[in-house]
């Protein structure tokens, strides 16, 4: 008599309703299946939002939008799958996902890309040309760019990342990237434009929001200033020179400098308090070299002692530390360098001397390097050098997308406040961090970091073209001078508007530039300053047909973490303004993608792959595969060997739901067998582990339990019920139950990571789409009776599995097919294991075409397989 089973059943694992019969294509395959699902998908409005949903049903996602600047490439498909991801799993547990699309379409890189894909460079002061057409073919040199107006500039803006957008919105339909297309907004579009502008005012309005004419870090290359949080450190050969300045008694005082060229802007020599060696000259002025300028010597504790000859040259403006002293010591301001990048073609009125103006006329106009070889050249004829330059290697500030050393300038700006002068608000935006569930939890710290190293508040006007207008006009005096301190603001029912273009209430357009008229603000924001509203944005604040209240705060920001100190950080500072609270709940950062040489792919480095050829290659889901195995926060290597794992595992699930489906069984069908019920049991754990990984965002931890399941899933148990399965009465109808049973819940699990082979697979037997099925749950697979909590079902399997895995060997190791018939297995064990052993005897020797199973009771585990 068979032994009875001793593990618990179950009854029930699939909540969806069967077709009424499956519908099995002779030869299914991988190819074509992209387009195909695609289409339906976009047919049946399968990712659709429902805005009638309550909050609590809802599961919102603040997607990055990408700059429509050139292609995509891995990086964006890297991280945008894993948002997918989730998106994918939420949407299966029973939310209504809200999940949109931006396209960051303003901002340097789309002006830079327009002047090159064009020939053409704008020019503020060009008429406009109704009738401009597109260049011929650029010029091959820059000089010869055409110049237009800035608004045919603008147009040309527009056309080409309208391009771009359709390019990108194609990859990611390709990619199977489940965004609610109908949610699409661009950051330039008069949506964002309205929202961007309102909260321009609404901050000026609470006192958020100034303006200020102060020294600045500035771009000369793209002649506009330039925010703390887009500063990168780039290493860069300079030389010190040590200067002599004298004193009242005739004695030589030496300076150490990397920027003598900044010697007329010299306004100070500041020591730290506590240096002997220069106490005695506290409070005394020292004579400076070639200009003869008489300047303070002062105290700051920040002069480093250690660094040069201890004795810091203060020119404003040579670096952030010179704006720190100017500012704190009440220093005057003699600036030389223009926007430029040269120094000013007029003497400085503060050079007053004949000796002074003769030695700067040798410097009007140069650039700071030319600049800073003459004035090397005049210090050496002088002998006001006393030792030649000495070559050093120093950190020096770049604009991040610049490619020339910042300056810094004096001029008028917008700043918002955000922590760098406020201890309060500094205060308050670390606590804001610690309201959001950060994944990996490591990358708070980034947060907190730049938070409190904040020197600054956040410069938010730019000088530049394509982007959102600063929506406001000045009024004019008597003599067309304009009051900054008395800006005109719209009416909100008026935005978005452009104060180049548009008329402040109570002027007409006759008044603009004139005596007692306006002045139209010429600068635009930050393309951080819209970006930083993409939660406002996307959910419609304060529009009549958005779902704001719906989906705010949002429930997860997906974000490279290379700009948490950006995108995340300003984020964060306008949502604690308008709605006094963090903007989401969680934040998931993906790391980057490393070249085989393990550096960081990037543009800059021309180390870049762009994705359509793999995925031509190896399919969507193959790709994404690749992708979902790079942990949150984890930098990922790329690897094409990877993708053709997750090919193979594509291919694999496709034929093993037609395999498994030919018998027709029933997912709810009853189980009688202990193998049966043993997979079942394992197969439970497993979406246990899937389903606590992905509530923790660990997408990565769920296909990696997933897979493995999976691939003991069809080289074992696959292999050992599908004899039985052909067979008749209840232990065949068990294999058969089980099979679709465990199918039922394997096409769910994959479904988020492998969406377009899941949705086929699906469609045989299945109605309606997987990604709108319930997610597996523990609560769906129903213990018939019994207690067992898995262990006996994972000891059951491990003794099968290693007893057909020591037949496989035996046969492999004598050049024989699989088929092979065995004349007799031995098998050696403890006398627990062989009783759960007996359990699965049958299928064991079926699957191993074993003519007799002799089992003893042992200490250790042994098998010796007798071949025919």
């Amino acid at each position: 008599m068979k032994p009875q089973p001793t593990l618990t059943g179950i009854k029930r694992c699939h909540p969806t309703r069967r077709r009424a019969a499956a519908s099995v294509p002779d030869r299914p395959s991988l190819d074509a299946l992209e387009a195909q699902w695609t289409e339906y998908w976009q047919a049946q409005h399968t990712y659709r939002f429902d805005r009638n949903a309550e909050r609590n049903e809802v599961f919102s996602i603040d997607t990055p939008p990408p700059t429509v600047s050139g292609s995509l490439h891995m990086g964006h498909v890297f991280s945008y799958t894993h948002a997918d991801i989730i998106a994918r799993y939420r949407r299966m547990t029973g939310k209504s996902v809200f999940y949109p699309m931006g396209w960051d379409d303003n901002g340097l890189p789309t002006e830079r890309r327009v002047e090159n894909f064009y020939g053409v460079i704008c020019d503020p002061d060009a008429a406009y040309d109704p009738h401009s057409r597109e260049p011929a073919a650029p010029a091959a040199r820059r000089a010869e760019f055409a110049r237009i107006s800035r608004r045919n500039f603008i147009e040309l803006c527009h056309r080409l990342t309208a391009i771009d957008e359709r390019a990108f919105r194609a990859l990611f339909v390709r990619l199977a990237i489940s965004v609610d297309w109908s949610l699409t907004y661009a950051t330039i579009d008069d949506r964002s434009q309205r929202a961007s502008q309102l909260a321009f005012l609404l901050n000026l309005e609470r006192g958020e929001l100034y303006s200020q004419d102060a020294p600045c870090l500035w771009d000369v290359t793209f002649q506009t200033a330039v925010a703390q949080a887009e500063l990168e450190d780039r290493e860069l050969a300079g030389a010190y020179h040590d200067l002599r300045f004298v004193d009242h008694g005739g004695n030589t005082i030496v300076i150490s400098t990397t920027r003598p060229e900044l010697l007329p802007a010299c306004v100070a020599l500041v020591a730290h308090p506590d240096d002997e060696r220069y106490r005695h000259l506290l409070g005394t002025t020292v004579r400076s070299p070639l200009f003869g300028i008489d300047v303070p010597v002062m105290a700051h504790p920040l002069a480093e002692p250690a660094k040069g000859t201890g004795l810091a040259m203060v020119c404003t403006f040579g670096d952030v530390t010179d704006v720190i002293w100017w500012r704190e010591l009440s220093l005057p301001t003699h600036s030389v360098i223009g926007k430029d990048g040269r120094l000013q073609d007029e003497v400085p009125q503060w050079l007053a001397s004949p000796r002074a103006q003769q030695a700067y006329a040798r410097l009007a106009g140069a650039s700071v390097a030319q600049a800073r070889s003459r004035i090397v050249e005049m210090l050496t004829e002088s002998g006001d050098l006393s030792a030649p330059p000495r070559p050093l290697t120093h950190s020096v500030k770049y604009f991040e997308k610049g490619d020339r050393p910042l300056e810094i300038v004096a001029t008028r700006q917008w700043y918002l406040r955000s922590g760098g002068r406020d201890d309060a608000l500094r205060a308050q935006l670390l606590e804001r961090g610690t309201q959001l569930s950060w994944h990996p939890e490591y990358m708070a710290a980034r947060y907190d970091h730049w938070v409190a190293g904040l020197n600054s508040d956040w410069l938010i006007s730019r000088q530049r073209i394509f982007g959102v207008p600063i929506p406001l006009w000045y009024p004019l005096d008597a003599a067309a001078e304009p009051d900054y301190s008395k800006p005109i603001r719209p009416d909100a029912s008026a935005l978005p508007v452009d104060p180049r273009s548009h008329v402040p209430p109570g002027y007409t357009e006759a008044q603009r530039g004139q005596p007692d008229g306006f002045l139209g603000e010429a600068d635009i924001m930050d393309t951080w300053a819209t970006s930083s509203l993409t939660p406002q944005i996307a959910g419609g604040w304060q529009d009549p047909d958005g779902c704001f209240a719906r989906v705010f705060p949002m429930d997860l920001r997906p974000q490279a973490h290379d700009i948490i100190r950006t995108w995340l950080f300003y984020t964060v500072v306008r949502a604690g303004f308008e709605a006094q609270s963090a903007p989401w709940k969680h934040a998931m950062l993906s790391g980057w993608i490393l070249d085989p040489d393990r550096k960081k792919m990037s543009k800059s480095k021309g180390n870049v792959v762009t994705p359509m050829a793999l995925l031509d290659t190896y399919g969507s889901d193959g790709v994404r595969y690749w992708a979902a195995m790079g942990g949150p926060g984890t930098d990922t290597v790329f690897e094409e060997k990877q993708m053709k794992v997750g090919r193979r595992l594509a291919l694999k699930l496709l034929n093993v739901s037609k395999f498994a489906l030919g018998f027709d069984g029933d997912p709810d069908g009853c189980l009688t067998e202990a193998l049966d019920h043993a997979m079942m049991r394992r197969l439970a754990a497993v979406v246990a582990d899937a389903t606590v990984a992905l509530e923790a965002f660990e997408y990565n931890r769920a296909i990696e339990c997933t897979e493995a399941f999976f691939w003991w899933y069809c080289d074992d148990y696959v292999e050992l019920v599908k004899g039985r399965a052909y067979g008749n009465g209840a232990p065949a109808e068990s294999a058969r139950h089980g099979l679709a049973a465990s199918l039922s819940v394997l096409q769910r699990l994959f479904a988020p990571f492998l969406p377009f082979v899941a949705e086929e697979c699906w469609s045989w037997w299945m109605e309606g789409s997987v990604h709108t099925a319930q997610w597996p749950t523990l609560e769906a697979f129903e213990a018939a009776t019994g207690s067992d909590d898995g262990s006996s079902s994972a000891v059951f399997i491990a003794a099968v599995s290693d007893v057909l895995g020591e037949i496989r060997k035996a046969k492999s190791e004598a050049s024989l097919s699989m088929k092979a018939e065995v004349k007799q297995v031995v098998v050696e064990d403890a006398p627990g294991r062989l009783e759960l052993l007996k359990l699965a005897q049958d299928d064991l020797c079926e699957a191993g075409q074993v003519k007799r199973l002799e089992m003893r009771a042992a200490d250790g585990f042994r098998v010796r397989v007798e071949l025919s």
